[in-house]
């Protein structure tokens, strides 16, 4: 197991730390989405842009985590690779 993923087990068992990386856990499924959907056709961040009309810098930040998308933004990256946006809501595990 890499160092950082033991570091991660490590700090997951403080409550604290827990709840603040469980609430982030929807931005981080937001980006592996996009991610994962845009090299899966092997389309570059910069031919994503041609084709959606959205800069390759504000791609950059979504897939960075230093943008949060609009629905809007999400339908626009769904379209420009040829896909249709999905969003479901989900039980809640409880512990």
């Amino acid at each position: 197991m890499s160092e950082f993923k033991d570091f991660l087990n490590e700090q997951l068992k403080e409550d604290e730390f827990r709840k603040e990386y469980d609430a982030l856990q929807p931005e981080f499924d937001i980006i592996r989405a996009i991610v994962e959907a845009r090299t899966s056709q092997n389309l570059t961040q910069k031919e994503l842009a041609e084709r959606t009309g959205i800069n390759q810098a504000d791609i950059s930040k979504l897939e960075n985590g230093t943008r949060n998308p609009s629905l809007k933004l999400l339908k626009r990256l769904a379209d420009g690779m040829g896909m249709d946006l999905k969003l479901s809501f989900v039980p809640k595990k409880h512990m």
